[in-house]
């Protein structure tokens, strides 16, 4: 064993297994994913529906009561990222991703007979937490039960399998009324805990819950300053992708009534499509990252695509709903280095903080959606609904390229070591 700056890595064979069993946990961490993104954008689908069906009907109400349950939402998955990340270093990488598929399973089930604004916001602040605790928990279980070669396509497989959960749920929904929606994303994932059976716990966790070592404590997060540096670079890197879902994919009808759209633009065919753009960026950019044998340069690539799609977008959708789908899915590919993003916020830290900070770093980003949502508020009675999201657009994007610019590679990196 010898230290490296803040890590130390434990020399000698490393066991790891590429078997069914392990690939079995890649199966069911995917299926989770799936269900996982299915509930997540349930409110975002069904804002306006869901809403006028407990008595909010006025327009400017449906999009502020809107955004102050979304809030609720992101701030659950915020605290649940951390209280799940814990437990994934403390308690095990299975026990915590089957709690976390149980519990958002239950709460969506309740969002199907929620009554008043107040219930809504409690119920889905609930189902955020557990939906904060699923991909981390189940990305980092892949990376460390697949040898370093073929990491990167098993997180691939997880993120394109799972997001196609959301895709499911924006066609879904121009289907059927928001109460089954609920009551069919909740017993997804009530039917998915009977596919535990046989999902391995990982070796290197195994390991290290036999030696005495402090694991899991959040605070390891942000002291010392190299770890900090390494924390806030990967989310930085993440927050643009949290302004095209939580701005453009959220408030596209209200988005496309400001480009004088004559017909509306639905939001369950919104995301489905901004979500079908998503699957095959997380492709593309997971399948980038194995040919470049890099995860930074990847992410970087992205965001410049990114950014170059909402100007576009600003420019070409307002010539009406097909150009506005179109641009729709370009962006939600461009948002696609998601899975290159989870892998690397997974591999930047040792195995006593690795799920702490990769359940951690995507929820703060999701957090973060609370925050640059309530800019994009601020912005526009002052610039207008398309300059603001222009604006803070750009300056996300900026953000994140000089934070993705800053990251280590870690493509090669051997997952055995441990924070000290």
């Amino acid at each position: 064993m010898h230290s490296n700056g803040c890590s130390s890595y434990v020399q000698g064979p490393v066991p790891l297994s590429s078997d069914r069993r392990s690939w079995l946990a890649v199966l069911v961490v995917a299926l989770g994913y799936f269900v996982d993104m299915f509930d997540l954008v349930m409110f975002s689908i069904l804002r306006i529906p869901s809403l006028r069906g407990i008595g909010v009907t006025d327009p400017e109400q449906l999009a502020l009561i809107g955004k102050q349950i979304l809030d609720l939402q992101l701030l659950g998955m915020l605290f649940g990222g951390v209280a799940f990340g814990v437990a994934g270093d403390r308690l095990g990488r299975t026990r915590t991703l089957f709690a976390s598929i149980a519990l958002y399973s239950i709460a969506n089930v309740l969002n199907a007979f929620v009554t008043s604004v107040e219930q809504y916001g409690v119920l889905r602040f609930v189902a955020g937490f557990g939906l904060a605790g699923e991909l981390g928990a189940g990305i980092t279980l892949v990376g460390e039960l697949l040898p370093t070669a073929v990491r990167g396509i098993g997180t691939t497989i997880v993120a394109s399998v799972g997001l196609l959960g959301s895709v499911a749920a924006g066609f879904i929904a121009e289907l059927l009324d928001w109460k089954t929606c609920y009551l069919l994303g909740g017993g997804f994932g009530i039917v998915l805990l009977f596919m535990r059976i046989g999902v391995v716990e990982s070796g290197m966790f195994e390991r290290m819950s036999s030696t005495p070592m402090q694991r899991g404590n959040p605070l390891g997060l942000l002291w010392p300053s190299d770890r900090l540096v390494r924390f806030l670079c990967i989310v930085l890197c993440g927050m643009p992708i949290w302004f095209a879902a939580g701005v453009i994919f959220v408030f596209a009808p209200e988005l496309g009534q400001a480009m004088g759209i004559p017909e509306p633009i639905h939001p369950g065919r919104t995301i489905g499509i901004a979500y079908a753009g998503t699957v095959v960026g997380d492709i593309l950019s997971g399948s980038l990252s194995q040919l470049m044998r890099s995860r930074k340069y990847i992410i970087a690539l992205f965001l410049v695509a990114l950014a170059v799609s909402i100007v576009v977008f600003v420019q070409v959708a307002p010539y009406g709903p097909w150009a506005f789908y179109s641009m729709i899915f370009i962006i939600g590919a461009a948002t696609g280095y998601w899975v290159v993003f989870v892998t690397t916020a997974s591999e930047l830290f040792g195995t006593n903080l690795r799920a702490t900070a990769a359940t951690s770093a995507p929820n703060v980003v999701r957090g973060l959606g609370v925050v640059i949502t309530s800019i994009w508020f601020a912005l526009k009675p002052g610039l207008g609904t398309l300059p603001a999201t222009l604006t803070l657009g750009l300056v996300c994007c900026a953000i994140g390229l000089v934070s993705a610019l800053s990251l280590r590679e870690t493509f090669h990196r051997d997952l055995d070591f441990h924070e000290t």
